[in-house]
């Protein structure tokens, strides 16, 4: 990559009140992992110029402090058929495409596909998959840097499945001593599965001690 293809970031204190940062560049996989590793999600809408964040609040799950709800052990125990990056194309075409309530479009431009795509590819984002009879029902992606796992987006064709499969995540996460799940966004959904919301100097710092130790590249389904 030359000189001119490095994109030097802001730092994350010059986020406006929404926690735009700034907007231009690429969604190259030296980019994004840039971005990530300083806090920063790139997330706009079909024609508009590429924006980055730093949100002031920033939603985190610990994944000791899961919840569990008694309907949601129930179809962990129904449901126990999950991969790990074994049809990461599939995942984030139904999270772009499956329609959520209260949402008209979708922010997983083609061009935001094909760039994590690719940084699947790379080793360093990773879905999770659920099926039944060998149908895929629901599931979630992310981006991986040491000992952090930033959530992206989920979907589910069926009742709880995402949910499984974040669970299923989350237990992994757990075997390998990650820090935290970064949500992003707060919703009443991720809160009622254990996420808070922290400020953005609490979770920089968080990010910054879980960036210590070296990420786990690859494909997740063989470790």
């Amino acid at each position: 990559m030359s000189p001119k293809e490095i994109i030097e970031f802001p730092d994350p204190e010059f986020s406006d009140n929404d926690g735009l940062l700034c907007w231009g560049g690429n969604l190259k996989i030296e980019t994004l992992i840039a971005a990530y590793s300083k806090g920063i999600f790139p997330w706009y809408s079909k024609g508009d110029p590429i924006l980055w964040w730093s949100p002031p609040q920033r939603m985190i799950l610990i994944p000791n402090e899961f919840k569990i709800s008694k309907s949601l052990r129930a179809a962990i125990r129904k449901n126990n058929n999950v991969k790990f990056d074994t049809d990461f194309k599939s995942v984030i075409g139904y999270c772009a495409e499956v329609q959520r309530e209260g949402q008209a479009g979708t922010w997983i431009t083609d061009t935001m596909r094909h760039a994590y795509i690719k940084l699947h590819e790379a080793g360093f984002a990773h879905s999770v998959e659920v099926y039944e009879n060998n149908t895929l029902i629901g599931g979630l992606y992310g981006v991986s840097l040491g000992k952090a796992f930033f959530g992206e987006s989920m979907f589910h064709l069926k009742s709880d499945a995402s949910k499984i499969a974040l669970y299923h995540l989350v237990q992994k996460l757990l075997k390998w001593n990650f820090h935290f799940i970064d949500c992003q966004q707060n919703t009443n959904h991720l809160k009622s599965l254990g996420a808070n919301e922290v400020e953005r100097d609490y979770f920089l710092n968080l990010l910054k001690n879980a960036l210590k130790t070296d990420s786990l590249v690859g494909n997740w389904n063989n470790l």
